[in-house]
């Protein structure tokens, strides 16, 4: 062990937040799962390449300033 790990070194600290959560984890043992569960609803999608490439080719080019009409 280095003099500067000794010097920096906390062991016996746990912050609060770290407190609370392990709280939660051990009232609920369920948690982990079910945050996963809802991840998996919304965001573990698996993606179409194909229609993603169709939709990126489809897509227009921004005028540069696209407020103005044409003339």
């Amino acid at each position: 062990m280095s003099i500067l790990s000794a010097i920096f070194q906390r062991p016996h600290y746990k912050s609060e937040i770290s407190q609370f959560i392990d709280q939660m984890k051990a009232q609920k043992p369920t948690l982990e799962a079910e945050q996963l569960a809802g991840r998996a609803l919304l965001w573990d999608k698996q993606v179409d390449r194909s229609a993603q490439a169709d939709f990126l080719d489809a897509k227009e080019p921004q005028k540069p300033y696209v407020y103005q009409t044409k003339v």
